[in-house]
């Protein structure tokens, strides 16, 4: 986990559902329900006290990390206190709003796509890390990350791993650029939505490859 994810709405409804009154859009994203690594995809931040949507590519590796490190599409929760993460988790808090996120069981060559989504079917703000700004080399110099934690519970028999969600009223906090690194990590860890939160369904198998787009891709399969 994550390596895709439902994004299937406009940036001002997904501000809306935050419970916001204004923000500066400047996203030009088109919705997809098959958001997929190395694209750009509108994620929420702080900017000079407003909230603002920007299009940022999903994906990141520190400009000196280029010829040491893979890019990176997500970040554990375990690890945000660290010296690679550390300064994102101080100056890149950031959100990912969508419906849902994807799994994947079976074998290769046969894999089945799940649909995981809150049960009210209210939108998700997946916490995530990011850089702002110009990259100079590569376009994963100005990324983004989700952060993931152990599934716990019931999610497990779909995939070990979760992005962290927040409730709106708590993922306002995560962005308040006055918390502290040890407040936003403990913040991560205690106030996450738990599997209890959750439910999912079998979509089509068409999923499985990136380009593929469509609201009927996402319609439950039946059992």
């Amino acid at each position: 986990m994550c390596g895709r994810f439902d994004q299937n709405d406009i940036a001002r409804r997904f501000v809306a559902a935050f419970g916001w009154a204004d923000a500066a859009i400047r996203s030009e994203a088109m919705p997809t329900v098959n958001a997929a690594p190395g694209t750009y995809r509108p994620i929420m931040h702080m900017e000079d006290g407003q909230l603002v949507v920007d299009d940022l590519f999903w994906g990141y590796r520190a400009r000196w990390a280029a010829e040491k490190l893979p890019i990176a599409y997500n970040a554990r929760l375990e690890k945000i206190t660290n010296n690679y993460w550390g300064r994102l988790l101080k100056t890149g808090r950031a959100l990912v709003p969508a419906y849902g996120w994807y799994e994947w069981t079976g074998e290769k060559g046969h894999r089945q796509p799940w649909h995981i989504h809150r049960k009210d079917r209210e939108p998700i703000f997946m916490l995530a890390l990011a850089n702002f700004g110009p990259f100079k080399e590569h376009k994963a110099e100005s990324g983004f990350v989700l952060i993931t934690a152990d599934s716990a519970g019931g999610m497990v028999d779909i995939h070990d791993r979760r992005p962290v969600c927040l409730n709106a009223a708590d993922a306002a906090v995560w962005l308040d650029p006055d918390l502290s690194t040890e407040q936003a990590e403990m913040l991560a860890r205690s106030m996450a939505l738990g599997p209890e939160e959750f439910e999912w369904y079998k979509v089509s198998p068409a999923l499985n490859r990136a380009g593929n787009d469509g609201e009927e891709l996402i319609v439950p399969l039946a059992e």
